[in-house]
């Protein structure tokens, strides 16, 4: 029987840089849905989670970040879907930063950039888990 092994393989995404990754997206999703709720029904408290949850997202994103320098740094740049990753991350939590400063004004004062912050944010985190999951497969035909 023939068995072909595959030497171009990539490697899979380590379990901790995948779990900080896929969590920060659902943080960046609640608080674009919490800026979107507040623009309609101008309750402050709406405002208040959303900051929090920037909060949360800018944590794992800001391990994620570290996790991707690890990444890029083990496999010396010879990767060009690693940096891609790298600098996504890095955009992400760059511009979630400036979110979260925006959400620190008062309440009426984030209309209307908040919600479109929020917004770039959250693509960017869904650009970033897609380029750690993506093409991570380990093994060939045997």
């Amino acid at each position: 029987m023939a068995v072909i092994h595959d030497r171009t393989r990539l490697r899979s995404v380590h379990p901790f840089h995948a779990f900080f990754v896929a969590g920060m997206v659902p943080l960046f999703l609640g608080a674009l849905l919490c800026d979107w709720t507040y623009s309609g029904s101008a309750h402050i408290q709406w405002s208040n989670f959303a900051s929090w949850l920037i909060v949360g997202a800018m944590v794992l994103c800001g391990i994620a970040l570290v996790f991707a320098i690890v990444d890029l740094v083990r496999v010396r740049g010879r990767d060009g879907r690693t940096l891609l990753q790298l600098l996504v991350v890095a955009a992400t939590f760059v511009l979630g930063f400036i979110n979260a400063l925006v959400h620190g004004q008062d309440a009426w004062a984030i209309m209307p950039e908040a919600p479109w912050l929020s917004l770039l944010v959250f693509l960017l985190a869904c650009v970033a888990a897609w380029l750690a999951f993506s093409g991570r497969r380990v093994g060939g035909v045997e």
